[in-house]
């Protein structure tokens, strides 16, 4: 039986808005996000997680720990629910026997054995999709896409199918992330964005993360910008080898390449080492 998915509202927000998603257990680059945040003057009742606090790196249980202080907004990712419900795997989609799959049973098993009892009942208040009200439009925050939560969406899948999400969802926008990468698309005044990660740069060969910034533009249009984010990802790279989990992963920090495309559509792997140049758009 399909489990029943929560959803929070949380209201009408203002102000300038942080997104972000897929910790993945980088504190460093929790740590970075934090202080640009504070930078922007963004309150925590404006900053969104896309879920997936933990993950491939080194530090689940600290990274849990700071957002929940932060008092931020966050959604369950697959990781979560995965460990709240005491499964074996990560719930990420992976093929079988496939390099992403070999790996996230190292690194799945690492952040079961360092989530105490207190972290997963924090996980069980989190909701599946977030809704809110910005600029008169209506927002809808979810990991992967409406009908699944480690469905993958990227910038090349169509967009009928963003549609569909967005149909379904009620919604003007979508924010998601589960992907990896970062992206932004607008049509017929409907957009979907995707912040991307802040715990494993975005396979372009750098080795900064991303996040996005949303904010009330001239002519009361909205304007959605990705940005990169710097962190110390040489000392995440080296907690990561010191505890053994993946040294391909712990190798992707510093290289900004993924070491494999298996979850990448055609278009996607091929832009694999080109950089991402920050940009906006506008609803």
């Amino acid at each position: 039986m399909e489990m029943i998915k929560r959803t929070k509202n949380i209201g009408e927000l203002k102000g300038t808005l942080l997104i972000f998603g897929g910790v993945y257990g980088n504190l460093q680059a929790l740590q970075s996000l934090k202080q640009a945040a504070q930078d922007l003057k963004i309150p925590s009742g404006n900053i969104i997680c896309t879920g997936d606090v933990v993950g491939y790196c080194a530090q689940p249980a600290a990274c849990c720990a700071l957002i929940e202080d932060w008092g931020i907004h966050v959604i369950a990712g697959n990781v979560e629910i995965q460990l709240r419900d005491g499964s074996a795997e990560c719930g990420c989609d992976f093929s079988d026997g496939s390099r992403c799959d070999l790996f996230s049973r190292n690194w799945f098993a690492y952040a079961k054995k360092h989530t105490n009892e207190a972290t997963l009942n924090w996980m069980h208040t989190l909701p599946d999709f977030l809704q809110f009200r910005y600029k008169g439009k209506h927002f809808m925050v979810l990991h992967g896409s409406f009908f699944e939560t480690a469905g993958y969406i990227f910038q090349s899948t169509p967009w009928a199918e963003k549609e569909r999400n967005l149909i379904a969802a009620g919604a003007d926008m979508i924010i998601a992330g589960h992907s990896g990468l970062p992206f932004a698309q607008v049509h017929e005044e409907k957009c979907w964005l995707n912040a991307g990660v802040i715990g494993m740069p975005a396979n372009d060969g750098n080795s900064h993360v991303w996040f996005a910034t949303i904010e009330s533009g001239e002519n009361n249009k909205i304007t959605a910008t990705l940005q990169p984010l710097p962190y110390d990802y040489q000392q995440a790279s080296m907690l990561m080898n010191a505890v053994q989990l993946p040294s391909q992963y712990a190798k992707t920090l510093l290289s900004g390449i993924w070491d494999n495309c298996e979850i990448l559509p055609e278009e996607e792997t091929a832009a694999q080492g080109k950089a991402i140049i920050p940009f906006s758009v506008e609803i």
